[in-house]
């Protein structure tokens, strides 16, 4: 006999999400440079275009990457979004010419 495929409900929300819960929870990342407030983008959540400062590309609507900026500055001015990779890399080649 065949399987009868149930409909699937999801959970009511109750109340208000956090503010940046749709981006995720900032977390400080300590490293040779300062300490840094990292942020998590999810895919849905990125919806605009930007330039990444490790290695000079764009980063596309639609790509998940991280948002990082001095712990020790809160503007957002200082904030810059990088591909993961780029990120964890940074060490290793810093921010091309055109952020620095």
């Amino acid at each position: 006999m065949p399987r009868r495929n149930r409909e699937r409900r999801s959970a009511p929300r109750s109340g208000p999400r956090p503010v940046g819960a749709a981006l995720g929870a900032s977390r400080v990342e300590p490293g040779p440079d300062g300490d840094w407030m990292v942020r998590s983008v999810p895919a849905a959540q990125a919806t605009k275009t930007y330039r990444c400062p490790g290695c000079d590309h764009e980063i596309r609507p639609g790509i998940p990457h991280v948002v990082a900026w001095p712990a020790d500055h809160g503007g957002a001015e200082e904030r810059r979004h990088w591909h993961g990779g780029c990120w964890h890399a940074r060490h290793r080649r810093g921010p091309t010419r055109r952020w620095s």
